[in-house]
């Protein structure tokens, strides 16, 4: 009998008889790709597997559950157990996703290095790269002797398998969209594909207690690829973030069963592999220009890291009718709404000028608290006058001109005062109260009262 086909979008994964040109789930163009249908003798074992395995105990009382604090266990990386919120938990399942080149396996290779020697054999099974490529990117990392298992291979029952014989203390699979099941006709990557996968590796993670990391490719928007499925089925998703022309990488936490969510992790990229920064702040201000106007130096938090960045801003007299507005590293929406608020409220005319704000260094801030900083330097680049470079900023914006308070104001003036900052411009709500030894806190209310403050 002619096997069953069916067509399932990539996206959502609907199914649908015959290939359409858009999804009537959930919109996407050219999203539906061809799959054989399981046969029902394999759905039937299918769904008898997932049932064996869920079978447990019956229900318990609340009051009856014993608690049981997992040790953490150590990637030897320091910004990377930042990350994951101390550590690896065992049992977890981790998906670290990034654009190509970005230094993912990079990354992990050096902590399942790191991991084996402490805690015993990692397997670390790759479907896009030979022993031998792994091998050599190891001997320029530096890794030595490591009771390392290396294994090329992109089928799942076999990596299980493999799973089973060496017992590892730590399994990484590079990547989950080049694993594919003998159970499914359809290609590696696949909605179904990557379903299988992520259930078998959970199911395998969870049932022996063994901590799993998978690596996840990203679509040209920055999303994970695949279903949505694959973020919610497992306990950590990690984001790998950089541009290309800087040496800084970033690792981004957006969930965490077992951590704090939007943490961050921050190294750079050498010859000898990824190097842990433990402190950004002199990373981002190291090249600051001091006394040029249009610069304003923001305390930031992400996670429970506080951290300095250098907002830039530049003004000039629009060349065409229509004037333009770009931002690097932070919301256009966000800069068109400061842009509003300063001519409505600070009487800045800005309508027939040209506004550029970009975040130095590369990074991605898109917390409000940046609101001050960035109004302070484009009212800084307009009147041609530097603020004083031993000031920061921060506070949220509101659209009567008001600021509003934000939260770990005390981890922020701490933060600047240890890298030398003596006085800081911050919401009113925040200063009253607080006093951090050697450094001036001066509480504003209005945008008017701010940029005074700012702008001798």
């Amino acid at each position: 009998m002619k096997p069953k086909v069916v067509f399932v979008c990539q996206e959502c994964g609907a199914q649908a008889p015959k290939w359409v040109g858009r999804c009537n789930e959930c919109g996407a163009w050219n999203s539906l790709v061809e799959e054989r249908a399981a046969e029902p003798s394999v759905a039937a074992a299918a769904v008898n597997r997932y049932a064996r395995l869920g079978a447990g105990g019956g229900a318990k009382l609340y009051a009856e559950v014993e608690l049981t604090d997992a040790a953490r266990l150590s990637t030897g990386i320091g910004e990377f157990d930042r990350v994951l919120g101390g550590g690896i938990v065992p049992g977890s399942l981790v998906l670290l996703g990034g654009e190509p080149g970005i230094g993912k396996s990079t990354l992990l290779l050096q902590a399942a290095a790191h991991f084996a020697r402490s805690f015993g054999p990692v397997l670390y099974a790759s479907g896009e790269e030979s022993e031998h490529q792994i091998k050599s990117r190891g001997d320029r990392l530096g890794i030595g002797e490591a009771p390392l298992y290396l294994l090329s291979e992109t089928c799942i029952e076999r990596i299980l398998e493999e799973i089973a014989r060496v017992k590892p203390s730590l399994v990484v699979i590079d990547s989950v969209q080049t694993v594919f099941s003998m159970k499914f006709q359809s290609a590696p990557g696949s909605i179904g594909q990557v379903r299988e996968a992520a259930t078998q590796f959970l199911f395998a993670s969870k049932g022996q207690n063994i901590p799993t990391i998978l690596v996840g490719h990203v679509t040209k928007d920055g999303a994970l690829a695949g279903p949505k499925v694959l973020e919610h089925v497992v306990d950590t998703v990690l984001y790998f973030e950089g541009e290309r022309h800087h040496a800084h990488r970033v690792v981004r936490a957006v969930k965490n069963r077992y951590g704090a969510v939007s943490e961050l992790g921050v190294f750079e990229m050498t010859g000898e592999g990824l190097r842990p920064i433990p402190n950004p702040s002199k990373l981002f201000l190291s090249e600051r220009a001091a006394g040029t106007p249009g610069s304003a130096v923001l305390c930031c938090v992400e996670g429970s890291r506080p951290m300095l960045v250098e907002v830039q801003a530049l003004v000039s007299t629009s060349t065409y009718g229509n004037a333009r507005r770009m931002s690097i590293g932070i919301d256009q929406n966000r800069v068109s709404l400061l842009l509003a608020v300063l001519e409505k409220r600070a009487g800045l005319s800005l309508a027939g000028d040209d506004v550029y704000v970009n975040i130095a260094g590369g990074m991605s801030i898109d917390e409000p608290a940046a609101d001050l900083s960035v109004v302070a330097a484009i009212a800084s680049s307009v009147r041609n006058r530097s603020l004083s470079p031993s000031t920061a900023i921060f506070g949220e914006v509101g659209l009567s001109g008001e600021i509003r308070g934000t939260p770990q104001a005390a981890l922020r003036v701490r933060e600047a005062a240890q890298m030398g900052f003596t006085r800081v411009i911050m919401p009113a709500a925040n200063a009253d109260g607080l006093q951090i030894a050697g450094c001036d806190l001066v509480g504003v209310r209005t945008v008017g009262e701010a940029l005074d403050q700012v702008i001798a």
